[in-house]
């Protein structure tokens, strides 16, 4: 007696691979949707912190950590006794990712928030709650451009206010460079730098190395 062989038709192999096709051209959709709403996100933190300033200098006529009059203004507010002598001299003095709870830059947060521009928690010993975070985790600061300048063979990063972001991928920070600057993260008005610190900008930064994107405003 013979023994035919079953197998899979051209036409059911066909079929298979149109549909392995369109699942991983859903999955790969899928993913980009989810970048280019991370990528809004943090592009949002950027816009959302300038209205913060902003909004609470046009409402007290001073700024949001640097306020002399904090404690008057906005009640439970604490008032920044570090760095020394900077209060109320019309910059937003400390680093802007600062975990000195007298620092203005770490103040900053207490006051838009307690002032209603913003939402959040206002316990600065709230060590897990108290810190800004963008949508990847990193931390969202403001400083002045004194205290956080670019240096080196690419200038410096312009601005009355510079706002950091930490902890974005390469590939998110050419996007946010794209969306809100000159499409160049190592010149312009926003530069993605290595580390929390001062260094030169990335004229292309790594897409799956971690950066800390920061905008002058």
């Amino acid at each position: 007696m013979k023994r035919h062989q079953s197998g899979f038709t051209l036409i059911e192999i066909a079929i298979v691979l149109v549909i392995i096709g369109l699942l991983l051209g859903g999955v790969l959709k899928g993913q980009e949707l989810i970048n280019s709403a991370k990528v809004k996100n943090l592009a949002s933190d950027f816009k959302n912190t300038s209205l913060f300033i902003y909004s609470y200098q046009d409402k007290y006529h001073a700024l949001p950590g640097d306020d002399a009059l904090a404690a008057t203004h906005v009640t439970g507010a604490t008032k920044a006794t570090t760095p020394a002598g900077k209060l109320g001299d019309g910059k937003i003095d400390g680093t802007w990712n600062s975990t000195t709870a007298t620092d203005e830059s770490f103040l900053f947060w207490q006051h838009v928030r307690l002032s209603g521009i913003a939402a959040g928690v206002t316990d600065t010993t709230d060590t897990t709650g108290y810190p800004q975070r963008n949508t990847s985790g990193g931390l969202i600061g403001v400083t002045n451009s004194t205290d956080m300048s670019i240096v080196g063979t690419n200038g410096n990063l312009k601005g009355s206010y510079i706002i950091c972001s930490g902890g974005v991928l390469g590939k998110f920070a050419k996007q946010l460079d794209v969306a809100l600057d000159d499409g160049n993260t190592a010149t312009g008005t926003m530069m993605a730098i290595t580390g929390t610190v001062s260094a030169n900008a990335e004229a292309n930064p790594d897409d799956s190395a971690l950066f800390t994107v920061c905008q002058g405003v």
